[in-house]
């Protein structure tokens, strides 16, 4: 399967990138997936031509194609304003402009990183409805990172969980017997009963 993480973090070295690495490290652990990682920051001026031509360029298509075709995202955001990064937010307006349906029934991992803990509701009042609006499923546990939460307990243990509420999310469902059965079929042994 195909784990595309999309991390929007502006510095090198980047906080948010290495959130982003630890969350598709733990979800990696947990399932068999190819892990392709779009760094934002490099693709901030074609998404800026992008807005204003309307065509993207190659490299942005590339990462647009790569999240179409993700079996599930890992998106991280450092937080600007009590929200997510106005770099986020574009190339996600981009992706949809580009298809609407971009990532819909896409599983998805939220996840933050902030200078103070206060902003850790970014995750639930921004960026949750923001997935929600483009028909992702995100999945419930979301991941915020402070800066005291470096080398902090709790951290390890958010990120583990929800690793595995992704990796479970991605695995397929089992097939029921009864489903393999037309429909007309149970329908009849139901009438018979």
């Amino acid at each position: 399967m195909k784990l595309v993480v999309v991390s929007a973090g502006l510095s090198v070295p980047s906080s948010t990138r290495l959130l982003a690495d630890r969350l598709a490290a733990a979800t990696e652990r947990r399932a068999d997936v190819e892990i392709e990682t779009v760094e934002l920051r490099d693709l901030a001026v074609e998404i800026a031509h992008n807005f204003v031509t309307g065509f993207p360029g190659p490299e942005l298509s590339a990462a647009a194609d790569a999240v179409k075709g993700a079996d599930a995202l890992i998106v991280v955001t450092p937080v600007f304003s009590a929200s997510y990064s106005g770099l986020f937010k574009s190339f996600f307006d981009v992706l949809t402009v580009l298809d609407k349906d971009a990532i819909a029934g896409t599983p998805v991992l939220l996840a933050a990183t902030g200078g103070s803990a206060r902003h850790s509701l970014v995750l639930e009042h921004a960026m949750r409805p923001l997935f929600a609006y483009l028909r992702a499923l995100a999945v419930p546990t979301a991941v915020y990172a402070a800066s005291e939460d470096w080398g902090a307990d709790g951290l390890n243990e958010r990120i583990e969980r929800a690793a595995a509420e992704l990796a479970d999310i991605m695995r397929p469902a089992p097939v029921r017997e009864e489903a393999l059965i037309p429909f007309e079929q149970q329908l009849a042994a139901l009438r018979t009963e």
